[in-house]
């Protein structure tokens, strides 16, 4: 009897007993804001790293607007297929995992979520606005049921509730981190990275490789952050920072073409141009309001050669507001996975009246002086006061305005003789010849 006992003391306790052979490191990722090709990057490469170092498990801290679906189908496949445990911790208080944040959340081997934070609303929904063009329902219809699958595939590998998973795509619906408790869509509620830890300890997950025994009570903490480059990309794939950069390189390169040679306008255009595109290849574009945005620009810039600001100007400011408002407008529909992404309409108002006001600037300052150009050479000197060099009977050499000019008298003054130093008066302009006559007194 007594070792019937015993034997159930060690059963019990070899059940609690934390997997051998992994170290007790826990490595922690972050991701913020749209899920993009560089968050699929980071993730894949420090899953990988971390199951490669032998850390015990990952934790990813997620706060989530969506993002794009290949980005998302990527991270899921990677979190399926890790041979280390990842969980996923929607936090802090106050964050989401919206769209493709719901996919990934449910993903992880343990969901958790922060006090304060949601989760849910994974329905193709509008991306621009007003704007939006009404999508073809047959297509609507392909996506969300591709998605639904996808939904309810993950929801069932992890063991949650997929029935709710599939209505946050068909329905949009988003729920507390409380109600997603309770209907089972996550593992845990933890108000801090430290309560997590301790509500994991001891918990079992399921690997291809077999069942995995949490041990987070003294867990060494390593956090990995994205690297100084993927965390400048990542943040300029914020919708308002990629239209602020498209708007600067715009700008850039109409300076540049308006004075050739500052070098200056034209590289900064350049580079702004290359990053903000770079920028938007992360987010839902649409061409139509790209088209607009370029058309726009073309027209400012026809304006600023054609006489006056009207038709043209006020053409190419409608073309370029009405791009703004469509840039984040894809004709075909979007994936449930994409976030509601659009630009700041008091942004769009304040680029477009700075594009009309600086186009005006540049047509005033550059253009119309070169239509009307002012007299240069002997003709700008017509007026000018000087002193004679040498005697002029009737040729000589004169002083104007610190330049030493060849200079004859005027032929009704021909048989006239003006002195060395004495003043004189330009009065035209034959060639490089100054025609000259005594300054009158007082000039």
């Amino acid at each position: 009897m007594s070792r019937l006992f015993l034997f159930g003391v060690l059963l019990g306790i070899s059940l609690f007993e934390p997997t051998p052979g992994l170290s007790n490191e826990i490595r922690v990722l972050r991701i913020e804001g749209v899920i993009n090709p560089l968050s699929s990057r980071y993730l894949e490469r420090e899953t990988e790293r971390a199951a490669g170092e032998n850390a015990h498990a990952v934790v990813l801290e997620l706060n989530t607007p969506g993002g794009l679906e290949s980005s998302m189908r990527g991270m899921v496949q990677a979190m399926l297929g890790a041979s280390i445990p990842v969980i996923v911790y929607v936090a802090p208080q106050g964050a989401r995992a919206a769209s493709a944040g719901m996919f990934l959340t449910i993903a992880g081997h343990v969901a958790a979520m922060a006090p304060g934070t949601n989760i849910g609303a994974a329905h193709p929904v509008g991306i621009g606005g007003a704007q939006e063009q009404k999508p073809d329902e047959v297509m609507k219809s392909k996506v969300v049921n591709d998605a639904a699958a996808l939904a309810r595939a993950i929801a069932k590998e992890r063991g949650k509730n997929a029935i709710w998973a599939e209505e946050a795509v068909r329905k949009s619906v988003s729920i507390t981190a409380d109600e997603a408790l309770a209907k089972q869509v996550i593992d845990i509620i933890a108000k801090d990275r430290n309560e997590l830890l301790r509500k994991l300890h001891g918990r079992r997950v399921f690997l291809r490789s077999g069942e995995v025994v949490l041990n987070t009570a003294a867990a060494r903490i390593s956090e990995k952050p994205m690297q100084l480059p993927e965390k400048i990309l990542h943040t300029i794939t914020d919708p308002n920072i990629a239209y602020l950069l498209m708007s600067i390189g715009f700008i850039g390169i109409i300076a540049e073409l308006y004075s050739p040679g500052l070098i200056f306008p034209g590289v900064i255009g350049v580079l702004s141009l290359l990053v903000g595109f770079t920028a938007i290849g992360s987010l839902p574009i649409g061409w139509a309001g790209l088209a607009l945005l370029v058309l726009g620009i073309l027209l400012l810039v026809f304006e600023a050669q054609a006489p006056g600001f009207g038709i043209f100007g006020i053409a190419g400011i409608v073309a370029f507001a009405l791009g703004s408002l469509m840039l984040y407008t894809p004709v075909t529909t979007p994936s449930p996975a994409l976030p509601q992404v659009k630009v700041s309409p008091w942004l769009i108002a304040a680029i477009t009246a700075g594009f009309g006001a600086f186009v005006w600037v540049v047509f005033r300052a550059a253009v119309i002086p070169m239509r009307h150009p002012s007299p240069v050479g002997g003709a700008a000197l017509i007026g000018s006061v000087g002193i004679a060099l040498t005697e002029l009977a009737p040729d000589g050499f004169v002083r104007i305005d610190s330049e030493e000019w060849s200079a004859s008298l005027l032929p009704e003054g021909a048989t006239d003789v003006i002195p060395a130093g004495a003043k004189v008066e330009v009065v035209a302009v034959d060639g490089v010849i100054l025609k000259v006559r005594k300054a009158q007194k007082g000039s």
